[in-house]
């Protein structure tokens, strides 16, 4: 039976930032994907946003790697010729009702210490953007753009010149803790295989708490359920007329419906936020309903007025791998190592939602500490 150091399953962009980190750190790594390519689900259904760390509580995790994500990002992708644009976000206060909201999250980013912020006026934000309404915008310049595809092909190739494999169409079926340490591993796919592994890494996304469920000896009461809250995407047709990206004041379960700018400069709105009453991820649809419109005009039109009808298009979804439910205040990353489950080399990582792709090479660096700790 073939014997590794190191299991991660996932192949998401946090799956292979923490793969990589792992092979990088002298491990023999096996990375584990379900689907044929890397990168097919969450990580490919989002807005691909590099963000600031403005909205997370002080010291929280989010807040933390966040912060320190965006930095390594920005220096990773340009040591390595993956694609960024630094467009610069504008938070905007539609109205002066939203005044001390708006100055609420600019206090809490200065706690996170976010740099490149400032407060601007209505007129200030629309001599920067002529079509926004708005009472007052807070700038932040560190905010941008990341081209999400090419920078897991380049993590996925880092990972592989250390060393690493990665075993597609393998799903985990189960996982038995072994007497001295580690876990015999039965994966599934057109052979199937079994493995030995020092160290069991669970970064499945909103899959994280059906992977952990296959881990016999995890107390099941440990598992944290799991929630999806889907976010639907509309593109905008024709050019945009905003060089910034435009956030409003965030709402429950997400950030509000805002514009976000491609790589090419194209816009789209979203993500919003429609929860869906089901169990597993089977029952997923990602399909966007059209008469979601509505909502989004509404709410774009309340800092952006000059909306043309019949302008959005339906374009794509995603899911938030989500650990709370509905009406409960937004969930923490959540590392699940050794000293919470007693199970030696087993981290399971849940709630990796936004913003794990701005945080992930800094939550690598967080696992590995973790793992050497141990």
């Amino acid at each position: 039976m073939e014997q590794v150091d190191c299991v991660v399953v996932g192949a998401g962009v946090v799956g292979l930032a923490i793969a990589r980190e792992m092979a990088l750190q002298g491990r023999e790594t096996i990375l584990l994907e379900r689907e044929a390519a890397f990168g097919t689900i969450s990580s490919a259904r989002n807005s691909e946003v590099i963000h600031a760390g403005i909205y997370y509580p002080k010291d929280s995790l989010k807040a933390r790697l966040c912060v320190a994500g965006n930095t390594m990002l920005y220096a990773y992708c340009r040591s390595h010729q993956v694609g960024t644009q630094p467009y610069g976000k504008l938070i905007v206060a539609a109205d002066d009702s939203q005044l001390d909201d708006l100055q609420a999250i600019m206090y809490r980013a200065q706690n996170n210490d976010v740099p490149g912020l400032s407060m601007l006026s209505g007129t200030e934000a629309k001599t920067l953007e002529p079509q926004l309404q708005c009472s007052a915008a807070l700038l932040s310049k560190s905010t941008g753009i990341v081209d999400s595809h090419g920078l897991m092909l380049s993590l996925l190739g880092g990972f592989e010149d250390a060393g690493g494999m990665v075993a597609y169409q393998s799903p985990l079926l189960s996982a038995l803790a072994l007497p001295g340490g580690g876990f015999r591993l039965d994966i599934g796919g057109a052979e199937g295989m079994q493995i030995e592994t020092k160290l069991l890494i669970n970064c499945a996304g909103m899959s994280a708490p059906k992977v952990a469920a296959c881990i016999e000896g995890l107390n099941p009461e440990q598992i944290p359920k799991a929630y999806f809250a889907k976010g639907n995407y509309f593109s905008l047709t024709g050019r945009s007329p905003f060089q910034h990206l435009i956030y409003p004041i965030p709402e429950p379960g997400g950030l509000g419906v805002h514009l976000t700018l491609d790589m090419a400069g194209q816009a789209k709105f979203g993500p919003d936020v429609e929860w869906l009453d089901i169990e597993s991820e089977e029952e997923v649809s990602y399909a966007v309903n059209a008469q979601r419109s509505e909502g989004f005009y509404a709410a774009v039109r309340r800092y952006w007025p000059g909306l043309k009808d019949g302008t959005l298009a339906p374009d794509y979804s995603g899911i938030r791998a989500k650990i709370v439910p509905p009406g409960a205040p937004a969930g923490d990353f959540v590392f699940d190592t050794p000293a919470e489950h007693g199970l030696e080399g087993l981290y399971n990582l849940y709630g990796f939602e936004s913003p794990g792709l701005t945080s992930c090479l800094a939550i690598a660096k967080h696992l590995e500490g973790l793992v050497k700790a141990q």
